[in-house]
């Protein structure tokens, strides 16, 4: 069996019930999923969206998946019926589809806003002043924006990633309550901002995220190995 139960349960036993364990089974086969599936683990997170639907049509019902990475506003469609959480909220654009898209399904879907906290110019993300001065966020009905998530700069630097990962909790925290607050020099009123969740860390660098804070990591070859690179 390719999942790594040894690994399995000492991520739990580290997590302790304070962080949410994505496991990122994007490339992985169906036996892989069910296997993990069969000790009772329920949220899995993809990248591509065919393969989601492909899975989610197959697999357990139950099963709470999770949309992670850039997704195309014209694939959201396909999603938009099951998706648990979609990760990468990356620009209004895309908010505005999955709207759209959760209205036709008569849906609200929960989403993370993607902050680009990275030093590399390929991530995707909002910058930090876009969340904390713009009121564009409070137009949408049906979508729930529950969070944010970011990914951090791809380096052996751990004080690099340390400062990004604090960076974002402490957005994460200025913005948490905005909901309920009058709105400050830092923050605006923020209707659809009911944060819950902090999505932050993955295989390499998980056990700093949880240690600044976060509570859902989004772990991958750690259970299943490395990626298979057919798609």
């Amino acid at each position: 069996m390719a999942i790594n139960i040894e690994k399995y349960s000492y991520l739990l036993k580290q997590l302790n019930g304070k962080a949410t364990l994505v496991a990122v089974s994007k490339t992985k086969p169906l036996e892989d999923l069910q296997a993990l599936y069969d000790l009772g683990h329920r949220d899995f997170g993809e990248n591509y969206v065919q393969e989601l639907v492909d899975k989610a049509t197959l697999l357990p019902k139950d099963i709470r998946w999770h949309f992670l990475g850039h997704l195309q506003s014209n694939k959201v469609k396909y999603i938009a019926p099951f998706v648990h959480l979609i990760h990468g909220v990356d620009s209004l654009s895309l908010l505005k589809e999955i709207d759209k898209q959760a209205a036709k399904n008569n849906r609200v879907i929960d989403c993370l806003l993607q902050i680009h906290i990275a030093k590399e110019e390929t991530k995707f993300g909002f910058d930090a002043s876009e969340l904390s001065g713009s009121t564009e966020f409070n137009h949408w009905r049906n979508v729930n924006l529950v969070g944010l998530m970011g990914m951090a700069s791809f380096s052996n630097d751990t004080n690099l990633i340390r400062n990004e990962f604090s960076n974002l909790k402490s957005l994460f925290d200025a913005n948490k309550q905005s909901s309920n607050k009058e709105a400050t020099d830092d923050t605006v009123e923020m209707k659809n901002f009911h944060f819950t969740i902090l999505s932050m860390g993955m295989s390499g660098d998980y056990e700093i995220a949880l240690e600044q804070g976060s509570n859902m990591v989004r772990i991958g070859s750690l259970l299943f190995g490395e990626r298979n690179y057919k798609h």
